[in-house]
């Protein structure tokens, strides 16, 4: 231990990383705490992740995230890689809060109540530093069958500005997630002077509905992924847009 703990102490340049036979015994025999550079050397030389060993000392970091989101501020919380191991675990949203109206749309960060551990490598490969999520709601059919209700959308924030584009298929038209004065709303939209218009899809029972703009619709980002259940709510979706047609 003493010699392995010299190397990393002069590879370092601190004599903090070191570690003598007679500090590792009053470790083992007392209730004291090592410092963050003694918990580095111990996580080096036993091969235990620095995480783990923070967990012995009543610090998880996986929480890091839960405490972050509550003193977040109105802002959607975005997670950073940098702050944990790549083999550790990283908390995520897992149930929403008892408040929340499934039936509308929804920004995610404002609909979460519980969090659980995921491991960080599910993960790495998502781009949580530039994206926002968010929820469509129960009884939203405005782009419905092309986004069914209960559907999570993948929101870049970067992509706020809608200008006029050509498209082939429907599939290429851009989704845009928008903040209302009563809600969210996520669709197709079209700017016509001080007036914006969210666009149903042609085969939805909603009609197009019309705002001031910028002063009653707030752009949140442009749609760029999906994630949309296919199989067993067509019955539901089916009996839902029949009550709809009816009230019209």
């Amino acid at each position: 231990m003493e010699e392995k703990s010299q190397g990393i102490a002069e590879a370092e340049g601190n004599d903090e990383f070191y570690i003598s036979n007679a500090w590792l015994t009053k470790l083992e025999n007392t209730d004291s705490i090592p410092s963050v550079h003694k918990l580095v050397t111990l996580s080096v030389i036993y091969h235990v992740g620095f995480s783990e060993l923070l967990t012995l000392y009543g610090v998880d970091l996986g929480h890091v995230g839960v405490r972050q989101f509550e003193v977040a501020s109105r802002t959607t919380y975005l997670l950073t890689t940098e702050e944990y191991e790549e083999h550790g675990e990283i908390s995520l949203p897992v149930q929403f809060a008892d408040s929340v109206d499934l039936n509308g749309t929804n920004l995610f960060s404002r609909m979460v109540k519980g969090w659980g551990d995921v491991p960080f490598a599910v993960l790495k490969h998502l781009h949580l530093r530039q994206n926002s999520y968010g929820f469509i709601g129960m009884h939203d059919y405005t782009l419905y069958p092309l986004l069914r209700p209960g559907s999570f959308v993948q929101i870049d924030p970067r992509m706020r500005r809608i200008q006029p584009s050509r498209w082939r298929t429907e599939f290429d038209r851009p989704i845009y997630f928008l903040e209302l004065r009563e809600g969210y709303a996520c669709g197709w939209c079209e700017v016509q002077g001080n007036e914006l218009a969210l666009l149903p899809h042609p085969l939805s029972p909603c009609n197009t509905r019309r705002f001031a703009f910028p002063g009653d619709a707030e752009i949140v980002g442009r749609v760029t992924g999906i994630a949309m259940r296919l199989a067993g709510t067509q019955d539901d979706a089916e009996i839902a847009i029949g009550k709809l047609f009816r009230r019209q």
